[in-house]
């Protein structure tokens, strides 16, 4: 195939050998099965912030540190070097988090660097070693869905423990391999401590996964799984190795309306997104 213009510095240096064929193209980036040597892997190639359609950027870049005090001042002020430095960090932040995440036990594909905006990546395969499924594209039985839920919430678990929320996580992001759910785009990947959205994040995260799975196992979209982790997470009893249960029950304490409103503008945010990726199954 043509080499995309983006991947064309990769191949001059010696990075990359050959570009096999493109994988997929969505509104954030574009990927590509690739040959390294004898490894193929996948290059992923974040588009430019103009052409992405990620909404609410700012939430979740809220706590992200900035290892240069100089960085973060052109950063805040948006100035065109600031705007590239915003981007480079954008696009090292899921670097950062499949690192960190592999290291957590959680599984995700195997980084292997980024490089000029391109993120070189394990290739995730199903049984025949064709590019594994996305969830939103397979079924199960009910025993499968409730085994891979519990797979899912102790993935979480993990990442919550490893100081992280995925913050975008639904069916159309977790991979299907034949040892389970491999969970995959994290560029939006949230600090849990230092994000005041990191709460409701989470559990949209968890409602997400939930509902795709009670499809299958109608029981699971009575447990309470967020609540469980949030409660551990905040009484610092976080053990990522630890059972969860997904049953939860505390006094009732006054009401955060400001945070109950969130909570509903963020359901009717994430529909309308669910809406308009069941419309553009491509993207």
């Amino acid at each position: 195939m043509k080499t995309p213009p983006r991947l064309q510095p990769l191949l001059d240096e010696g990075l990359i050998d050959d570009v096999l064929y493109a994988l997929m193209s969505g509104k954030e980036a574009s990927v590509y099965v690739v040959r390294c040597g004898e490894r193929i892997c996948c290059a992923k190639v974040y588009k430019d912030a103009a052409q992405r359609s990620f909404k609410k950027a700012a939430q979740y870049q809220e706590g992200r540190k900035e290892r240069s005090s100089r960085r973060a001042r052109a950063m805040e002020k948006g100035s065109g070097y600031g705007r590239q430095q915003a981007e480079a960090s954008w696009q090292s932040a899921e670097v950062d988090a499949l690192f960190k995440l592999a290291a957590a036990g959680v599984r995700v594909p195997t980084p292997y660097g980024c490089y000029d905006g391109v993120l070189l990546m394990e290739v995730v395969r199903d049984a025949d070693g064709d590019v594994a499924p996305r969830l939103n594209d397979i079924s199960l039985s009910a025993e499968q869905a409730r085994r891979d839920h519990q797979t899912m919430m102790q993935a979480i678990l993990r990442m919550l423990a490893a100081g992280l929320v995925h913050g975008d996580l639904s069916e159309f992001n977790v991979l299907q391999d034949p040892t389970g759910p491999v969970i995959i785009d994290l560029p939006q990947a949230v600090d849990a401590a230092a994000n005041n959205n990191a709460r409701w994040m989470l559990t949209r995260d968890v409602d997400n996964i939930t509902a795709y799975y009670a499809r299958f196992a109608p029981e699971l979209a009575a447990t309470r799984y967020a609540d469980e982790l949030w409660d551990l997470f905040e009484a610092g009893n976080l053990d990522p190795n630890q059972t969860l249960t997904g049953v939860f029950s505390k006094t009732a304490a006054a009401v955060d309306l400001d945070a109950v409103l969130q909570e509903i503008q963020a359901a009717s945010d994430e529909a309308a997104a669910r809406r308009e990726r069941q419309q553009h199954p491509s993207d």
